[in-house]
């Protein structure tokens, strides 16, 4: 069901109530105190829904939904609010709703609020003022404390719906309302729990790529799935939330004090990420205190110059203006305590002055201490965040920057990973998975996991499986001959690890020593874990690398976001030093390193001393690798790496554990959809070869190269204005896709150059998208376009698109005389007679959508 009912029913013009439970009486009550501009109805039950005109929110009891949508079913009505009833009453209600043809918030929902249209239909009794915040919810009390809070500050909303149990609308259906709504500024986003994943997340990446989204969500424990890995412990559930919000682009707070200040920052100021903060203030004390608990903050304290010390209003509006339109400052702190003889508001209204006059996007924050709601409303009129303390001011400071961060990763262009290892090969690792689950294992014997890594181009030691004490002591007689020393571990499928049993011996030199260590290891195993079976004995020449860092890489698979990457300090106690971060697979070069940034131990991996930096590539390449590993195999519940050493020559993989999942219901993809490669193909036409295959980000240079060969007239037909040149920002957007939403082919030519690309962007509930074609100019008439086009078409198919549409300009004959030939229907548009629409509806133009098979 598409958006529009859903924005009629948080813009309503029309509102209903049905009288018949306490909580509808509040609201029609709430409704009818405020200032509502639309039409309010009051029913006395559901058939009198019969000879009413269409309504854009219906507001019934849980004992009364089921007869109102049945009497609201083909009427016109977009949506039904349920403010009572509770979880086990959701089904029942979704599947109704979905018959009738209506949208359902709830149950349980506290309401929703409209201020721009005087429309609180909430349980909150509050005045809410019209602005640019807007507020999705699923805790009804959580909600009720933020309403209560703007109301008291005189923040404006854009826009409030509580979910409540969330049988229908949720979290990403609301995110993608708010997300496209021009008069939101800030979404603030208080959960509870994520029911879709894959939707969730393409929808918060999307908001969050217009405006700031700020998420509230209180740490919770789930129950563990067995923790058979060292990333197992690590990837729990609050871990694997913190990983899918910064991979979405969300900015998480801890409490509701911190949503407030970052609310008030972000909702007034513009991001800033380079951290150079300078302080004005009326008294080098306040000053002292701010300076002081920046530097404590780290990370943005480190460029902080000496504080400006102003007596006067025009010293305030002097210094601001001078400060803003310094190279090295990147925002201004001003900080003012009531010393006389100087007015605090007269230094307000100055700062505020400056402020407005310089222009430009540098942010001004405010700490007028004791000041009223006169000298908020000066800050506010200017858009400069004010806070009560410098500490607020600080974190309202590290919120800017954060969030600019967030959003440069979002924007990364990764680069382009070496094939020279090949492609991995899917279809065996496949196999040697699959065979591992017929034969009734919830593991992969060691020699199994060293040819799942080869197949990734994953570097790991040789080893040699051991049945017994003797033949182990065989196997490392090579390594001796060669002048190595051997390492010698237990094998066995119930040990996640092996130290603890003792059932690792290091730097043996002779076969007698080995052999009396799988001995003792055979013994020490059987006293202290009894149940346990012993299947044999690895050998393995010893990694003599002394300026190695020791890491850990691996993944493991939530309940709800699918697998999760683990990087951080590896050993035997890698979940008890806690250096490790996580992020949500598919991974490229540039989230990988963000990845390998986000650890203390990632200071130590550039030279320091004697000591060579590491090849953080080959770390991060081995990063990627496990990305693919995750997102490909799902019949892969764990797998730990660790050690991992890193030196100046690369990296190895010293043990490696893979545990299985057997049963399918538990299996999990991951929760952002990874790159579609069965979607590649080859294309000749006459003697020209190309490769089609799906866009990625690393293409942007490609991208770039290609637009420089397309004549000012194409750009101009294809983009409707002239272009002159392309920024990072705006190649990002053509080549940083949500594939879940979006598809880019690109043609790319025998010479490697990109040729022509295609582009379809989906609505969210994929009823529409929209199609952009662009050739290089040199390359036109060769039949490209059409090729691209029908691919384009079939992938909309496979995604159960309904229709795809696009503008071109009338004066475009060659690709309206394409559209013609592939049944697209063309028609003038009522406001612009230059341009034409053409769409093509699926539902009835035949064709399977099935390609790739």
């Amino acid at each position: 069901m598409t958006l529009a009912l859903l924005r009629r029913m948080l813009e309503p013009a029309r509102v209903a109530v049905v009288a018949g439970c306490p909580e509808t009486d509040v609201l029609a009550e709430q409704i009818k105190a405020g200032s509502y501009r639309g039409e309010l109805v009051l029913l006395a039950d559901g058939a009198a829904l019969s000879s009413t005109s269409p309504v854009d929110l219906l507001i019934a009891p849980v004992a009364r939904a089921g007869d109102v949508m049945a009497v609201a079913a083909g009427r016109g009505h977009a949506g039904l609010l349920v403010p009572d009833g509770g979880a086990a009453d959701g089904e029942r209600l979704r599947i109704a709703a979905r018959a009738a043809g209506l949208r359902l918030i709830g149950p349980s929902s506290l309401g929703l609020a409209a201020p721009r249209l005087g429309l609180n239909a909430t349980a909150v009794p509050v005045q809410l003022r019209a602005g640019s915040l807007a507020l999705i919810a699923q805790s009804n009390s959580v909600a009720a404390g933020i309403l209560a809070w703007a109301a008291r500050r005189g923040i404006g909303l854009s826009g409030a719906v509580i979910l409540g149990d969330g049988a229908d609308v949720d979290i990403a259906d609301s995110l993608d309302h708010f997300g496209a709504d021009p008069s939101t500024r800030t979404i603030l986003l208080a959960i509870d729990d994520v029911s879709d994943a894959a939707r969730f997340l393409s929808s918060a990446r999307a908001a969050a790529r217009l405006k700031p989204v700020l998420v509230l969500k209180p740490p919770r424990r789930e129950a563990p799935w067995p923790a058979l890995t060292h990333s197992a412990l690590i990837v729990t559930s609050d871990a694997a939330h913190d990983a899918a919000f910064h991979r979405a682009g969300l900015l998480r707070v801890d409490d509701l004090d911190e949503l407030f200040a970052a609310a008030e920052t972000l909702g007034r100021a513009r991001a800033t990420d380079a951290g150079r903060l300078a302080i004005v203030s009326n008294g080098e004390g306040l000053a002292a205190l701010a300076a002081a608990r920046l530097r404590r903050v780290g990370g943005i304290g480190q460029a902080l110059r000496e504080p400006e010390i102003v007596r006067t209003a025009r010293d305030y509006a002097g210094a601001i203006t001078r400060l803003l339109a310094e190279d090295d400052v990147d925002a201004v702190l001003a900080l003012n305590a009531p010393v006389a003889p100087a007015d605090s508001a007269d230094c307000a209204r100055a700062a505020a002055e400056a402020r407005s006059a310089a222009g430009g996007g540098k942010p001004v924050l405010a700490v007028w201490v004791g000041a009223g709601d006169e000298i908020g409303a000066v800050f506010a009129s200017a858009g400069i965040p004010s806070f009560a303390t410098e500490q607020e001011a600080v974190v309202g400071f590290q919120h800017l920057t954060r969030h600019a961060r967030l959003l440069k990763e979002l924007m990364a262009t990764p680069a382009a990973l070496d094939d020279e290892g090949g492609r991995p090969d899917i279809a065996a690792a496949t196999e040697l998975v699959d065979r591992a689950l017929t034969e009734g294992r919830s593991w992969l014997e060691p020699d199994e996991v060293a040819r799942l890594l080869s197949l990734f181009g994953i570097p790991a030691l040789d080893l040699v499986i051991a049945a017994d004490a003797d033949a182990a002591a065989l196997a490392a007689r090579g390594q001796f001959e060669a002048g190595r020393t051997v390492a010698l571990k237990i094998v066995s499928p119930d040990v996640a690890h092996k130290s603890d049993v003792g059932g690792v011996e290091l730097d043996l030199a002779k076969e007698n020593a080995v052999r009396e260590g799988a001995l003792r290891m055979a013994e020490r195993l059987r006293k202290l874990r009894p149940e346990a079976r012993l299947t044999g004995f690895m050998v393995q020449p010893m990694a003599h690398r002394t300026r190695a860092r020791e890491l850990i890489a691996g993944f493991s698979v939530d309940p709800c976001f699918g697998p999760v990457i683990v990087f951080g300090r590896g050993g035997t106690a890698a979940e008890l030093i806690a250096d490790t971060h996580v992020a949500l697979p598919p991974l490229d070069l540039a989230s990988a390193e963000n990845l390998i940034a986000a650890t203390r131990v990632s200071r130590i991996l550039g030279a320091y001393r004697d000591v060579p930096a590491a090849d953080r590539r080959a770390i991060a390449a081995v990063l990627v690798a496990l990305g693919t590993i995750a997102s490909e195999l799902p019949q892969i519940r764990a797998m730990d790496l660790n050690p991992v050493l890193a030196d100046a020559d690369g990296v190895v993989a010293v043990d490696a554990r893979v545990v299985l999942e057997p049963d399918p219901a538990r299996r999990r993809r991951p929760a952002i959809r990874p790159y579609p490669a069965a979607w590649t193909s080859e294309l000749v036409l006459g003697e020209r070869r190309f490769l089609i295959r799906p866009m990625r980000p690393e293409d942007e240079f490609l991208v770039g190269a290609m637009l420089a060969r397309v004549t000012p007239e194409d750009l101009r037909l294809r983009f409707f204005a002239p272009l002159k040149s392309f920024s990072h920002t705006f190649l990002a957007r053509l080549t940083q896709l949500d594939y879940a939403r979006e598809m880019a082919f690109i043609a790319i030519d025998e010479e490697g150059a990109a040729a022509g690309a295609v582009r379809l962007h989906a609505d969210p509930a994929h009823v529409e998208a929209e199609y952009a074609i662009l050739l290089r100019s040199d390359l036109k008439g060769l039949g490209l376009g059409r090729a691209l086009m029908e691919l384009i078409i079939d992938w909309a198919r496979a995604e159960k698109v309904h229709r795809v549409h696009s503008q071109v300009l009338a004066e475009n004959g060659p690709m309206l005389a394409l559209c013609r030939t592939l049944g697209f229907e063309i028609t003038l548009d009522p406001d612009d007679i230059s341009v034409r629409h053409v769409a093509l509806s699926l539902d009835a133009s035949g064709g399977s959508g099935n390609r790739p098979d």
